[in-house]
């Protein structure tokens, strides 16, 4: 034993190599520590209702659909996420809200979320009716069946279908839970027509003002309980319905239920809005060790190759520099 010892102690080098392979060996077991943080968790409720399949959003100058826009404006945000950050996305159509899965870690499952967002289609939704004050009870109930709390981002053009009216419109008075839920707003404020599209994705005709009109007494309240909507189509350029961004609405909205609003048209001002929001909670979390030992064996190896003395020997060379120009000196003079 103590003949290791001497080896060891007389051969730096040897000695550091080893030091750098012991910790290399500890980094491969992921090694963590639990530490107090705060947790950002976040459910994206993307709008796949019809009036998001609109042309009246634009990226880097190419016209392009509401959906579209919507799907660059969260792959934006994903990208901005730092690592921890738990993302799930949530589907809104008719008067509900469904979760395609509870927040995941956004940097293990990057290429999961982002294939996600990519699939985003209007054709996925069970409803043709667009009831965005009836989803929010829905959604409330929704985040409370996670296992975990998470902030609400929910991105849509604040459009109501069928329209709001005494009998149909939900008293949020005493709605609870979505403190600090923040609304995208998706859209222009310039009037669009819809348009109505086959199971194809091809443009067939457009929504007709006679599709969103409603019937008095009880048969339009019927009408928006089953989720259905008018078929006919648009026969002519006057009679189509214009689609626009109710920013007005979903000003009122996001102020009765204590949540807030921002305009989707820039990504950095969705980002810092979204930076306000608190965390979902401050919970224990394990932090990663493999980097700091991973980091220490680097350091350890390279010194493995350093002088034992640097700062001498380096004096020690310099010295050795000018001595031997001095000599070289008187040489040179006689030749010149």
């Amino acid at each position: 034993m103590i003949n290791i010892y001497n080896y060891f102690r007389h051969r730096r080098d040897i000695s550091l190599l080893t030091l750098a392979l012991i910790l290399l060996l500890i980094a491969l077991f992921k090694p963590t520590v639990p530490i107090k943080r705060d947790i950002y968790s976040y459910l994206l409720v993307a709008d796949i209702s019809q009036s998001m399949n609109v042309v009246d959003e634009s990226i880097n100058g190419k016209a392009v659909t509401r959906m579209q826009y919507q799907q660059y404006l969260m792959h934006r945000i994903i990208g901005e996420m730092p690592c921890g950050t738990q993302v799930g996305i949530g589907l809104f159509a008719g008067v509900s809200v469904a979760a395609l899965y509870t927040p995941i870690e956004v940097c293990e499952n990057f290429a999961a979320i982002e294939d996600t967002i990519d699939h985003l289609d209007w054709r996925t939704g069970w409803s043709g009716n667009s009831r965005i004050r009836e989803s929010l009870a829905t959604l409330a109930r929704l985040i409370r069946s996670f296992p975990e709390t998470a902030q609400v981002v929910y991105f849509t053009d604040g459009e109501e279908t069928p329209f709001l009216h005494a009998f149909n419109t939900r008293d949020l008075t005493d709605f609870q839970g979505a403190k600090d839920w923040l609304f995208v707003g998706i859209g222009s404020e310039k009037g669009t027509a819809i348009p109505k599209l086959d199971e194809k994705n091809q443009v067939i005709g457009y929504w007709s003002n006679e599709s969103f009109a409603l019937q008095p007494g009880v048969a339009q309240i019927s009408e928006s309980n089953i989720g259905t909507r008018n078929d006919s189509i648009a026969s002519g350029t006057n009679d189509r319905f214009l689609s626009k961004l109710d920013e007005k609405y979903l000003l009122s909205v996001t102020k009765e239920i204590n949540a807030k609003y921002v305009n989707g048209s820039s990504v950095q001002a969705v980002l810092s809005a979204m930076k306000k929001q608190p965390p979902a909670r401050r919970d224990k979390a394990q932090f990663q060790l493999k980097w700091v030992f991973s980091g220490l064996a680097g350091l350890v190896f390279l010194a493995a190759y350093l002088p034992k003395h640097p700062v001498k020997e380096s004096k020690s060379l310099w010295k050795s520099w000018l001595a031997r120009k001095k000599r070289h000196s008187p040489d040179i003079a006689k030749l010149s």
